[in-house]
């Protein structure tokens, strides 16, 4: 989310840029998805823009960003954290990814069979769906999410969970008093952690600044 389409439109550009650096910097396979999130991230406010675009509704961006925002990112962060992850920290991370499967599988459904809607707010875009049990749906979303970022045992994907952990909190304060949508903002600097995350990691180990027991 952010303020207008022209700043979903700058933001998604330049967060998208990122992320082709920190794919071109990335040393090891395994640690591809995760440095790719910031291609997600930034396809993700450039399809918002075509939302702010279309007045909101329930056309195709409204969809093509649910789609993104719902299933997607709570499967695409555990996979990528377990595969970028230390090898003592894998078992663990077992957990926030089975809440990923099951949370993109149960967000997935309600896609198919109930209907999203876009509404322009002012300076933000709010998003409606039925969503069954919203409570734990959350509570999953949050554990596939941050959870595997903060169980990681790697010190940079732990702060950049702590730094989402924050920047969410702020963003849904702002977005409930329709003032203002910073979330582009959290994806920037999300992705230029990401980048440097990318080139410090070590081609043999995957060592970056491992947190030990």
């Amino acid at each position: 989310m952010c303020w207008s389409a022209e700043a979903d439109l700058v933001a998604g550009a330049g967060i998208a840029a990122v992320g082709v650096a920190c794919v071109v910097r990335v040393r090891r396979a395994r640690d591809l998805p995760m440095a790719a999130l910031p291609l997600l991230l930034g396809a993700h406010q450039l399809i918002e823009a075509a939302v702010w675009a279309g007045d909101g509704g329930t056309g195709p961006a409204t969809l093509a960003w649910a789609v993104i925002a719902l299933p997607l990112l709570p499967l695409w962060l555990p996979v990528s954290v377990l595969l970028a992850a230390p090898p003592r920290a894998r078992p663990r991370l077992l957990i926030p990814l089975i809440s990923g499967v099951a949370t993109a599988a149960v967000l997935s459904y309600v896609l198919a069979t109930r209907e999203v809607r876009a509404e322009i707010r002012g300076h933000t875009v709010g998003y409606a769906v039925d969503l069954p049990d919203a409570e734990l749906l959350i509570a999953a979303y949050l554990l596939a999410t941050i959870g595997s970022l903060l169980l990681s045992g790697d010190r940079g994907l732990i702060g950049l969970g702590a730094l989402v952990a924050v920047g969410a909190v702020v963003c849904a304060a702002l977005w409930r008093m329709e003032f203002v949508s910073t979330w582009c903002a959290v994806a920037a600097v999300c992705s230029v952690v990401l980048w440097r995350w990318a080139g410090g990691r070590d081609a043999g180990t995957g060592a970056a600044g491992l947190v030990r027991p």
